[in-house]
């Protein structure tokens, strides 16, 4: 129970701003003889949209603060960033699993107001592919068939 509960910490700290590595436990967890496989990728995979969601939320309500002068990012990087988002579309959330761009991705989704169940659809797909390729390439592909 609590290795679960360690791996979805893991993973939703992951996808949050905060630095993270959930692969790594996940691989080791998956490499355990009495590793149930499915509820692994389930909750590395929640865990991981759900850290999202926080940053989704906080997208939608980061521009309130747009003009103080803490805030991190300039109406120029927002103005690039929303030509970005044009160009590439929702579908991009798609590779929100990517390190250093999947974080960003999930903000502006959520500065642009992106359809909350599009987000979701996408953002879910493409974390839990990756997952499943992590458990795939830690256990070896033939041996969950």
């Amino acid at each position: 129970m609590w290795l679960y509960s360690g791996l979805f910490l893991s993973a939703l700290s992951s996808a949050t701003l905060l630095p993270g590595s959930s692969e790594v436990l996940l691989s080791g967890l998956a490499l355990t003889q009495n590793a149930n496989l499915l509820m692994l990728w389930l909750i590395a995979t929640l865990g991981n949209v759900l850290g999202s969601c926080i940053n989704y939320w906080l997208g939608r309500h980061v521009m309130h603060f747009k003009d103080s002068r803490w805030f991190p990012v300039t109406q120029r990087q927002i103005e690039k960033a929303n030509a970005q988002y044009a160009r590439f579309g929702s579908y991009s959330l798609l590779f929100a699993w990517v390190p250093i761009i999947g974080d960003p991705l999930t903000v502006f989704a959520g500065i642009f107001k992106m359809r909350k169940g599009l987000f979701l659809l996408l953002v879910s797909l493409g974390k839990g592919l990756r997952y499943a390729m992590v458990i795939a390439l830690a256990v070896g592909i033939e041996q969950l068939f």
